[in-house]
Formats: C-alpha cells, sequence, structure tokens
C-alpha cells in the first residue's frame, strides 16, 4: 500500500485543490445569483467562466492522472499546480472583461497539451520497452522533469 500511495501523493494533493477551487468557483457564482437578479451582465459572465471551467476539468483530471501514473508524477503534478492557477485567473479576468481572460485560456492549452504529451511518452515507452528490451523511463523522466520548467515561460 505504501508503495502505491508513495507513488500519487502529489497528484492527490492537486486533485484535492482543484476540487476546492471548485467550490469556490460555485460559491462565486451562488454569490453573484444571490446578490442581483440571475439575468445580469455579471452574473452571465461568472456562470459562463465556471462553465468553461468545468467543462475542461474532467480533461484536466484525466491528462495530469495520465502523465502521473505512466511517466512522473512530480512534473505532472507541477503542471496540475500551474494550470489551477492559469484556471483561477481566467475566471477572474472573464469576471472582468471576457478579453481579460485570454492570457489565461491560452496558457491553459499549452499545459494541457505538456500534459498530453506526457501521457504520449509514457504509453508509448511501456509499450515499445518489450520490443527494444530496455526501458527509457529514467531518460524521459528526467527530461519531463526538465521541460516542465518550461511551462514557467509566458
Amino acid at each position: 500500500m505504501d508503495y502505491v500511495v508513495e507513488h500519487i501523493y502529489l497528484l492527490v494533493i492537486v486533485t484535492l485543490i482543484s476540487v476546492l477551487q471548485n467550490v469556490f468557483f460555485a460559491l462565486k457564482v451562488e454569490k453573484e445569483c444571490n446578490i442581483k437578479h440571475t439575468h445580469t451582465p455579471a452574473f452571465e459572465r461568472v456562470s459562463c467562466a465556471n462553465r468553461n471551467c468545468i467543462d475542461t476539468y474532467p480533461t484536466f483530471m484525466a491528462v495530469m492522472w495520465c502523465a502521473g501514473l505512466c511517466l512522473n508524477q512530480a512534473p505532472a503534478a507541477f503542471a496540475g499546480i500551474i494550470y489551477l492557477g492559469v484556471r483561477h485567473k481566467y475566471f477572474v479576468g472573464y469576471m472582468g472583461q471576457t478579453c481579460q481572460s485570454t492570457p489565461g485560456y491560452l496558457f491553459g492549452k499549452r499545459i494541457l497539451g505538456f500534459l498530453i504529451l506526457m501521457c504520449m511518452v509514457g504509453i508509448f515507452n511501456y509499450l515499445l520497452s518489450p520490443y527494444f528490451g530496455s526501458n527509457y523511463k529514467e531518460y524521459l523522466e528526467t527530461i519531463t522533469g526538465a521541460a516542465s520548467a518550461l511551462l514557467l515561460i509566458p
């Protein structure tokens, strides 16, 4: 049991933080709904931002967990934390004007692309290791660990 927990605890922490973030977003929508009438522009923006975040949430969770389990949990969890920050920036930007949310949206797409690439590399390494006779997981972990730092470049 300890071996399994040792390899997923970072992913679990990011998952719990993302759940708390979803609760925060839902409370913002509820607060906006209770303060004003439901069809104000502010409510529509907050509601739309929440829907957009909820729509991408399953994709984010799937690729983060796949990348963490198939390749390395540390870069996947790091990318997950950055994604949550970017998603928060997107949500807050959408509450102002929709054009303020564009940088968060584009940066989030880049992080999801990195996680998808990590998934594909991990799966290909696992599937091709019987044919090549060696496992390149250690090299790939080093590369993805270094590449995850590049996510910080805007």
